[in-house]
């Protein structure tokens, strides 16, 4: 494998969709400036650049007219491009490496506008003081969280260590809204979880691809055939997974393949963008002579295997299912995926800053193209018995503007995904939904996925074309 996306493969995280990115660190400084550079333009640029310095209302800082215009000019590319200041490009680095500083909170939105608190992290500060599931951020500090972007209240409630943020809660048994005053601290997040949910069968899910996802992904399995050694079937789930790194998305992959099984490819202009992996440790370990999945059990290979997924469903998530779905491993099954299926690599500027820019489209073992098209179930599951919830409000890769086009994607299929989509959407949003926990006995999907490996039947979604209620196939073997 060439060198530059060898050495680290990153998908960028956020909380609508997931980024695969080959981190590619090169001094762009360094370069000699082209010939063919457009002279005209560039006096343009100059002469706009004095006009907001000379007539401007207000003063501008030279450093912030620079700024915004290298962020404007690498945002003008795609959805996923971007120039990354220090702050940017130290949260990347952050999220990554499974750590950052903050409160320690899974949050979602909620049907109010606030923001729900799904599960304080056990042992962060937030659970140390006091915050519950379920609980609704009404402010933060003083600043009322009706009408705030998510995004911007994650950042508001994140900050330098051993600063302190104000949480107004409303809680469902308090008279009162609750007032937490929480000192932020370096938060270590666990992006593996797993257990026994009936005897003979096992829950495992990856909500991020990081750093330490393959080890824990390894310990939690091993911990799981220690418990039960005669497995039946396992629900691997990877629904609202927004991405991470290609390397933990070769390596869950390679953990249920045949050995040395290509895992993904990628295209591009440059050489280094045009390369195949696959399920060997020089592809997937992040540290040389360390293989995270050697002494994993030898049933993990066979074992029938159901694999979840949502709109929610990224970039690093949707390279294992469709992997996994090409080689017929295993059953594929919710709604269809986010469809970010572009490669994005970091070209480091100085010590902290970076641009982020769209190198490559990657493909499943079979050449598919993921981008802007997802990855279709085996079998559409909505998210709930009676329609597919919140998860068919979420937007799509295809959703957003000047999105990269999927080179093999026909008109007459991409409208009939749209309205299946729209028809999905009306339904969702004709109901209040709150968002669900996985992995507990109210999860919907969950019940079908075992249900398939069962051999039982399952209900599919109310907007598929196959009949509502399908016999489970029998589980799918390599």
């Amino acid at each position: 494998m060439g060198p530059t996306l060898k050495n680290s493969g990153l998908v960028s995280v956020g909380l609508i969709a997931g980024m695969a990115i080959s981190m590619q660190f090169s001094a762009l400084a360094q370069r000699p400036v082209a010939a063919d550079m457009p002279i005209e333009e560039l006096r343009q640029l100059a002469d706009v650049y004095g006009l907001i310095k000379s007539d401007y209302v207000e003063s501008v800082e030279d450093k912030q007219l620079l700024t915004n215009a290298m962020t404007g000019m690498v945002a003008a590319l795609d959805p996923h491009s971007a120039y990354l200041d220090q702050k940017a490009f130290r949260e990347l680095r952050e999220g990554t490496e499974g750590k950052f500083v903050g409160l320690g909170i899974e949050i979602g939105a909620s049907e109010e506008g606030y923001i729900r608190i799904v599960s304080p992290i056990e042992d962060s500060p937030a659970y140390r003081a006091g915050i519950k599931a379920g609980d609704l951020i009404t402010r933060i500090d003083s600043v009322p969280v009706q009408g705030l972007a998510i995004d911007d209240a994650i950042k508001r409630m994140r900050g330098e260590p051993n600063t302190k943020v104000t949480l107004t809660v409303v809680r469902k048994e308090a008279p009162a809204p609750l007032a937490f005053t929480i000192t932020r601290q370096e938060i270590i997040q666990k992006s593996v979880k797993a257990k026994i949910v009936e005897p003979g069968y096992a829950w495992l899910r990856i909500s991020q691809f990081q750093e330490p996802t393959l080890d824990d992904m390894a310990a939690r399995i091993k911990a799981l055939y220690q418990q039960d050694p005669k497995l039946k079937g396992i629900v691997l789930d990877l629904r609202n997974d927004p991405g991470g790194l290609l390397q933990g998305a070769i390596g869950v992959s390679a953990a249920f393949l045949p050995p040395k099984a290509e895992i993904v490819s990628t295209n591009g202009q440059l050489p280094d963008s045009r390369q195949r992996f696959y399920g060997e440790p020089e592809d997937y370990a992040l540290e040389a002579n360390r293989d995270s999945l050697a002494g994993l059990p030898a049933a993990l290979k066979t074992v029938p295997l159901a694999v979840l997924v949502n709109t929610g469903s990224a970039s690093a998530s949707e390279i294992v299912a469709g992997a996994l779905q090409d080689y017929k491993r295993a059953a594929i099954i919710g709604s269809q995926t986010f469809g970010k299926g572009s490669v994005q690599t970091i070209r480091q500027l100085t010590a902290d800053t970076a641009v982020k820019l769209t190198t490559a489209r990657y493909y499943t073992p079979k050449g598919r193209s993921i981008q802007a098209r997802g990855i279709m179930p085996d079998f559409l599951v909505d998210e709930n018995a009676d329609g597919d919830g919140l998860n068919g409000l979420r937007m799509r890769e295809s959703d957003l503007e000047k999105h990269l086009s999927n080179e093999g994607e026909q008109a007459a299929a991409a409208a009939t995904n749209d309205e299946l989509e729209e028809q999905l959407r009306v339904m969702a949003a004709e109901r209040n939904r709150k968002p669900l926990e996985y992995g507990s006995s109210e999860d919907f999907q969950l019940q079908q996925a075992l249900n398939h490996l069962k051999g039982l039947p399952m209900q599919l979604s109310k907007g598929s074309k196959k009949a509502t209620l399908a016999q489970g196939a029998l589980p799918a073997k390599p």
